[in-house]
């Protein structure tokens, strides 16, 4: 006879020794590898987009908290690291002393990588969705391209997708124009 698998919890997560790359989807440890410098410098450019007028600027549209690859904790069994998570400060007060963060946020942002792509698109997607995440973005940094998807009734909405020399304004941070192909490294010449 077979015996039940344990599933894993936050506390699980935080028995490893090095727990910053590792997530729990549908109860199981998955480990990711550390993201390319394109990566780095395009997650860097998000954080500075979005969270210089939403999160730091006093004269910007403001309301939010921006936050760089934050623990959250969405079911006792989901326990993801999104590149990108942002919270309504009318929902979130203020930003947690500790970490997991168990409030679900209003808008995540993933880097796909060909390790991380399948399970950002599916199953990541599924559980932002069923957790109440009204807001997820998708940024393929090869194909310098930005997806945004909206909860509606259920299902995820896709809103558009976005490459060089598009100026969208993407919900939830539509107050802004936001230049996609500077959130890129520059094309080599």
């Amino acid at each position: 006879m077979e015996s039940a698998r344990k599933l894993a919890t936050f506390e699980d997560l935080a028995a490893l020794e090095d727990d910053r790359d590792a997530e729990i989807i549908d109860g199981e440890i998955v480990f990711s590898p550390r993201p390319l410098p394109p990566s780095n410098r395009t997650q860097g450019g998000l954080y500075h987009y979005l969270g210089g007028p939403f999160d730091f600027e006093p004269n910007g549209p403001g309301g939010w908290w921006i936050l760089i690859e934050p623990e959250v904790e969405l079911a006792r069994h989901q326990v993801f690291i999104p590149d990108l998570a942002g919270w309504r400060r009318s929902r979130m007060p203020a930003v947690p002393e500790s970490r997991p963060i168990r409030l679900a946020p209003d808008w995540v942002c993933e880097l796909l990588s060909p390790s991380t792509a399948r399970r950002d698109r599916i199953r990541k997607a599924d559980v932002y969705l069923k957790s109440g995440v009204p807001h997820y973005w998708l940024v393929d940094v090869p194909e310098r391209l930005l997806e945004a998807w909206e909860a509606r009734d259920g299902a995820w909405v896709r809103l558009g997708a976005w490459s060089d020399g598009d100026r969208p304004r993407v919900p939830p941070f539509d107050a802004i124009e936001l230049d996609v192909g500077r959130l890129f490294p520059p094309v080599p010449v």
